[in-house]
Order: structure tokens, then sequence, then C-alpha cells
């Protein structure tokens, strides 16, 4: 399975292979290259089959389930990234050769892989199963973070003379975004990835009402951590819509279910390659007779 369909934050190569003529592209003082000739030599390269691949399957996933993806889906995703990188955000897409909307064009062709994943992949009850053993629905924490383990060791102590954990929120807490609302986080579960494993890992094994007694180290700096609320698992009958995303949401990050996946969607996609060139692009989906006859 080709890695651009796998990773996200992969550098996106807008290259175009189609409709190219005798526009020249450069010169030099030894003549000029022209748009078929840097065509030519690009489709014969790994990186631009890659390239094609990619765009092929676009427009067969935008033709299959482009409604089902909205602006509102790409941008709240793209804010959530925006978010979990903060300053650095804009360093993170440089580093990748990537802009604003080279990045939210791959957020949205991710997006529409996943559409195809819930079309395509089945979902059989073993592994509901599976996802059930460690499925914990989401909790609401509160945390206070600091710099300084001393400091949180401090705040664990005034905790434990009973100061409530909302005015030591405001008080102590470097993160501007709670402190003020006693240190409140949104709902999260274990698939979430944009918090520090340290934090989530320490959260879990609290009840409800109970905070963490010693610091907890995390990439922000040291936190104490409460439990607000950790819902009871229930039945499994009860989150199989939950099971069932997690279920997705690991297909997605396995090279053979993508393979099988993308197989389907290019199969039923009526993909036809005219350039004979590139008959065998799509090969590692289809047999070559089927790419160059369907």
């Amino acid at each position: 399975m080709k890695k651009w369909l796998i990773a996200l934050a992969s550098v996106f190569m807008a290259v175009s292979l189609a409709a190219c003529g005798n526009k020249t592209v450069a010169t030099t003082k030894g003549g000029k290259i022209t748009e078929s000739t840097y065509y030519s030599s690009l489709k014969s390269t790994s990186s631009g089959k890659q390239v094609l691949q990619q765009m092929i399957l676009n427009k067969v996933l935008e033709k299959d389930y482009g409604k089902k993806v909205s602006t509102k889906k790409v941008t709240k995703q793209y804010n959530a990234y925006k978010t979990q990188y903060g300053s650095q955000f804009k360093s993170v897409l440089t580093q990748n050769g990537m802009t604003t909307s080279s990045f939210k064009e791959e957020i949205r062709s991710n997006l529409l892989l996943e559409q195809a994943v819930k079309d395509k992949a089945t979902v059989t009850n073993a592994d509901l199963k599976k996802q059930w053993k460690t499925y914990q629905p989401k909790v609401t924490v509160a945390q206070i973070l600091v710099t300084k383990k001393s400091t949180a060791e401090t705040v664990i102590k005034k905790l434990k003379d009973g100061e409530s954990f909302t005015s030591l929120a405001k008080k102590y807490s470097t993160d501007s975004s709670t402190k003020n609302k006693g240190g409140k986080l949104a709902a999260f579960d274990d698939t979430n990835t944009t918090l520090d494993s340290n934090f989530t890992k320490a959260a879990f094994k609290l009840d409800e009402g109970k905070y963490t007694t010693t610091p907890v180290k995390t990439t922000y700096g040291y936190q104490v951590i409460k439990m607000i609320n950790k819902p009871s698992k229930g039945k499994m009958s009860d989150h199989t819509a939950a099971l069932k995303q997690r279920v997705w949401t690991a297909d997605m990050s396995s090279s053979s279910k993508l393979k099988a996946v993308v197989t389907k969607v290019l199969k039923d996609g009526n993909v036809s390659i005219k350039d004979s060139d590139l008959k065998d692009v799509l090969s590692d989906y289809l047999s070559s007779s089927s790419s160059s006859s369907k």
C-alpha cells in the first residue's frame, strides 16, 4: 500500500499530469523545457505515478462521497490540528512543504477515504467484541497545568487540605483557555490523539471525583487532573455506533484494509488509462487488463 494513502501529513504533490502541450515550463541558455517534455519525464518516475494514482482515486472518491464531506467537516479537522500544534503549526506545514490550502485538500482526501472505508469495509461482531475489550466511554476531566513539579506538588497539597480544584485552577494553571473554567476540558475517550498519552493514561485510572496525587509529567509541563464524569461501560449493544467508528478508525491505519477498500473503489470507478505508458499505474489494485479496458 502506498504511503501517500496512509499518512495524512505527507507532502501533497499538486502536479497535473493531464492536458500537457507545448507550453514552455522553463527556459535556459541550453534551450527550453516544454510541458510535454516535462510530462514525459515525470510520468516515468515513481513519484509521478503516485500523484496520478492519488488524482484518479480522488476523482472517484469525490464522485461517490463528495456530498458527505462538507467544507465544515474539513475546517473542523483543520482547526483541531491547528489547536494541537499551537504556535508551531505554520512551521509544521512549512517543514512538510504544505500550505493551508494544500493541507485542507489533504484533509478532504482523507475524509473521503474514510467515507469509503465506512461504505466498503465489513464490520463483524468479532471486530466489535475486540474493540469492546478496551472501550472507554468519553470522560470529562479538569486539569491544572504548571511548569514546575514543585508547583504541582503545592497544588496537590492544597487539594488535600480541602481547597477547591476550581479556585486552584484559576490561581495556578498556565492554561489560559481552561483556567477560568476550573480547568475543565472537552470530553474525550481513548481514541483521542490530541492529548498527551501520559495525560490520558493517568486520567483513565481515576475514579469519579478523584484527582491525581502525584504530578503528571507531559509534553506541556506538569499537570494535576481531576475526574469529573466517568460513565460506566454498560452493555456492548448500547455502544454499537461508537464501536463501529473505532473499527473504521483502526481500518484507516491498516495498509491491508485500505488497499482492499481502494481496490473496490477503483473497480467501481470506471477507470480508463489512456496513456499506454501508464497502463499499469493501478496494477497494485487492478490487473493491467482491467485497468486499461474498464
